[in-house]
């Protein structure tokens, strides 16, 4: 009898074991209420269709390391597995695609944030929009003035922003986004670094693509 009972333990805790690291394996990024959302952030749009990517999927290995070449950081973490699945959405008026919404987690100093970017056809961020945000400074940090100072940007001018050190390799428009709380530097970095690896994945999901046909 005690051996049985020992043997369904073992089973249930090997069971709780495999549900915490398929739980773990990837971490996904979608809109909480899309149809809201995309009326919101695309108040012309008539509807909107998604895609599903993943680095994995589209090059593996080599895209990764080509995408952390780019970022000037390595992928980290739960939120940056090689398989993690980002979501894709198009945005449409009519027949005609008039832009993208995706969305990316960051690592923040007290936990997870969700950065999206709406992007017109050309790549360009049309809002920058925290879905989740765990920080001392989230109140300030979701003020619509500081979203704004995205607004206009592209992933030439990130490209020449440093993950690492928070700085610009040459003066650009990014060193004119201004963090409303100096305290929260760790989150306003982490918010930085969102937007740019944002960028950098849609150029691999999409712009790339567009340009290839």
């Amino acid at each position: 009898m005690l051996k049985s009972w020992t043997a369904v333990l073992c089973l249930l805790v090997g069971l709780c074991l495999l549900n915490t690291q398929t739980a773990q394996a990837a971490v996904g990024c979608d809109l909480n209420d899309p149809d809201r959302d995309v009326a919101r952030f695309f108040p012309e749009s008539t509807g909107y269709k998604t895609s599903y990517m993943s680095v994995e999927k589209l090059g593996g290995q080599p895209l990764l390391q080509e995408i952390e070449k780019r970022l000037g950081d390595s992928f980290q973490g739960l939120y940056e597995t090689i398989d993690n699945p980002y979501t894709v959405y198009d945005i449409f008026k009519g027949k005609e695609k008039i832009g993208y919404i995706h969305g990316v987690n960051q690592k923040g100093q007290y936990g997870g944030i969700q950065v999206f970017l709406c992007l017109d056809m050309n790549g360009t961020i049309r809002s920058f929009y925290f879905q989740k945000l765990t920080s001392k400074a989230a109140k300030e940090l979701r003020d619509p003035a500081f979203g704004k100072q995205f607004e206009g940007l592209t992933l030439a001018d990130f490209a020449k922003y440093d993950v690492k050190s928070g700085k610009s390799f040459e003066p650009g428009k990014v060193d004119q986004i201004k963090n409303p709380v100096p305290e929260a530097e760790a989150d306003f970095r982490a918010a930085l670094r969102a937007a740019k690896k944002n960028l950098i994945l849609m150029d691999v999901f999409v712009f790339n693509k567009q340009s290839a046909q």
